[in-house]
């Protein structure tokens, strides 16, 4: 819905095919979906979803043309209930890149911001690569196509 609201434009490279728990990365990209839309300021969001793969890992990210943040909070945000606007600002708990990073953290890889006040923030993480003959770990994790929901 939001993304109608704001004529987001969102940009997307071919993604893959990732094994793991499909409700948590549900969770990982709806957070981070939802923060580059809600960050926006004035402007239309402009959205990409990225992927590339290095080894046995794909790094993945999420593009946005936002407000940006400072880099001296860029580990705080991933603290929980650390918020770096008011309520009045903008909603929500503090809690979503908190449950992104232990999201990303429960399969395996790790999650960083890149972003300069005015210009946006850059999103990424990695993920391992899905090996076809491997059996799933636990009993909720089967394979992912992403993005799950856009």
């Amino acid at each position: 819905m939001r993304v109608e609201e704001t004529h987001a434009m969102i940009h997307r490279q071919t993604l893959p095919v990732i094994l793991g728990d499909a409700t948590l990365l549900t969770q990982l990209y709806q957070n981070l979906l939802g923060n580059a839309l809600k960050f926006v300021g004035d402007k239309q969001p402009e959205i990409e979803l990225t992927a590339e793969q290095t080894g046995d890992m794909w790094t993945l990210g999420i593009r946005d043309n936002g407000i940006g943040i400072e880099s001296e909070y860029a580990e705080h945000i991933f603290k929980p209930f650390k918020r770096l606007h008011g309520m009045a600002e903008h909603d929500g708990t503090g809690i979503g890149l908190s449950i992104c990073q232990k999201a990303v953290e429960r399969h395996g890889g790790r999650i960083w911001v890149d972003s300069r006040p005015g210009e946006g923030c850059y999103f990424q993480f990695t993920l391992p690569v899905m090996v076809a003959e491997q059996e799933p770990r636990h009993q909720e994790e089967e394979a992912c196509h992403l993005p799950l929901t856009v």
